[in-house]
């Protein structure tokens, strides 16, 4: 197999669509982390049958997001794994990104709310949650900076981290970002 690129980035309207299916979005969020996974434990994930997941596996194949891993020991079923250690999509992608850009941030929103109500009340951990939300007045060019260095931030602190390669006393954490446009630019911007 050959070696994971860093990034793959999704320009294609109709792959960028194919990521707003929540079980497309679950799998894809534990390949991502470093999970290999045969398609019938994706299945058991995302709740479908392993016939209806395969069809979303091969879809996922098509457009480069997942690859096939090595061979399982007995040979009978060949595991998946994600094609690059991150997954972008690009942000110029008009209309397609967008709406798979929003269908994709709910579902991460509604993850992100479900680690909050499942996070035991005496965890040693509870102060590193955190959320921040804020409105920035930015140019473009700011804008464009920003999201850039906020890429870069998580991917310096993921050092090619995954389930199965991390060092002792790490912990999973979710982090969940978003740049977004308010209102119609201003006049002869």
């Amino acid at each position: 197999m050959p070696k994971q690129k860093p990034v793959v980035v999704i320009t294609d309207p109709q792959a960028i669509r194919a990521l707003a299916h929540p079980a497309r979005q679950r799998v894809i969020d534990e390949l991502y982390n470093g999970k290999v996974l045969t398609a019938t434990e994706c299945a058991e994930l995302a709740g479908l049958t392993p016939s209806a997941m395969s069809y979303h596996l091969r879809a996922l194949e098509k457009w480069g997001i997942i690859e096939r891993a090595e061979e399982s020991p007995d040979g009978r079923e060949r595991p998946w794994r994600a094609r690059a250690a991150s997954l972008r999509i690009d942000s110029t992608t008009a209309g397609a990104g967008r709406l798979a850009g929003q269908a994709i941030m709910r579902t991460a929103m509604n993850g992100v709310l479900e680690q909050f109500e499942q996070l035991p009340e005496d965890d040693t951990w509870d102060d590193v949650s955190t959320l921040s939300r804020s409105r920035l007045w930015l140019t473009h060019e700011e804008a464009v900076r920003f999201s850039k260095e906020m890429s870069d931030l998580v991917d310096r602190f993921k050092k090619k981290r995954t389930q199965s390669d991390h060092p002792a006393g790490a912990r999973q954490i979710s982090s969940l970002f978003a740049v977004v446009p308010i209102g119609k630019p201003p006049e002869g911007s």
